[in-house]
């Protein structure tokens, strides 16, 4: 579900902005492009902190990446070629979220996770919009500044610099959890293409249970059966809490995490609230609400067992733990 409204109030550009790209994260104006690009979390962790320096260097240089991409960029139309160019909106999000909060020793349904996700993408968003006027200097700005709410700055390149994306297909690549999201399981099937399956196992978790000295192939298949650490015997409870998942986590903390990210975002966050087989209409009812209440623009919903399931847990079950699991 999208907030149509909401999303054309926070439009920085004149015009009518009537959808979004499919997973409803780039709201676009007609024949805009859709330039995105997302920064692995994970690899800003130095010594159980964030490396804020690192991580602002390399914000600077994907912006200036995104932004080159529309130069160099071949248009298969004339009208995306004139739109794109009066805009230049680009997208800067992030992957690893999960695995960063886990090599910061921060559980995804606490509070201290919302605070992070805000507390990052501000950071970001900061950085990219300081970015993104510097090329402005350099390079001119985006010509549509002055009918904008960006009018004030004295250059602006981009009109839009912050997107967050699923990043399900380069998350795999880069080995890392995808988007904002939690670790869906500590061990999965993926269904790929032509039918074929792929069991996969969280490397922070094992490394964490070797650390622990309680990695056992016996633990191993008891992942692979579950999906999850709760309820298994020899776990520490501070391991289970740690690396909790997707369906141990209430609807209302994967709302509240998108939110934060979304109060730092220029375009929308795309984000899914994961449900439980059990979950109800009335489930669903109060996660759009809250979702709108706390300043979303949209939010996905997917009840566990759904038709055209992507991730399933090791053996199809739902994972126990919530009041919402079962």
């Amino acid at each position: 579900m999208i907030f149509i409204d909401r999303i054309n109030a926070a439009h920085p550009l004149p015009g009518l902005i009537e959808s979004t790209n499919p997973c409803g994260e780039q709201p676009l104006l007609p024949y805009e492009s859709c330039n995105l690009g997302s920064i692995n979390l994970s690899r800003m962790v130095k010594d159980g902190e964030v490396d804020w320096e690192r991580l602002g260097d390399l914000v600077a240089l994907a912006v200036r990446f995104l932004d080159d991409v529309i130069d160099v960029n071949r248009f298969p139309l004339p009208e995306i070629e004139q739109a794109t160019l009066q805009s230049r909106k680009i997208g800067l999000g992030v992957m690893g979220f999960a695995e960063m909060l886990i090599l910061l020793n921060i559980s995804y349904r606490s509070t201290e996770a919302v605070s992070m996700a805000e507390k990052v993408m501000s950071f970001i968003s900061q950085e990219a919009r300081q970015a993104s006027a510097r090329l402005g200097e350099e390079r001119g700005s985006f010509p549509l500044l002055e009918q904008s709410r960006l009018k004030g700055w004295s250059a602006m390149r981009n009109s839009t610099v912050t997107t967050i994306a699923p990043t399900g297909t380069i998350s795999i690549i880069a080995g890392t959890s995808s988007g904002i999201e939690p670790l869906f399981a500590l061990a999965f099937v993926r269904n790929v293409l032509e039918g074929a399956h792929l069991t996969e196992v969280s490397p922070l978790f094992r490394a964490a249970a070797k650390e622990r000295d309680i990695w056992s192939p016996q633990l191993q298949a008891e992942l692979a059966r579950k999906g999850s650490a709760s309820g298994l015997a020899g776990v520490p409870e501070d391991l289970k809490e740690l690396f909790v998942t997707a369906l141990e986590i209430s609807p209302e903390q994967h709302v509240r995490v998108q939110a934060a990210f979304q109060k730092h975002t220029d375009n929308a966050v795309s984000k899914t609230v994961n449900l439980a087989e059990k979950a109800t209409v009335e489930d669903v009812r109060a996660v759009y609400h809250l979702a709108y209440d706390l300043g979303c623009k949209g939010v996905t919903v997917f009840r566990y067992g759904s038709r055209s399931q992507v991730l399933y847990l090791g053996n199809g079950e739902t994972v126990p733990g919530c009041k919402y699991c079962g």
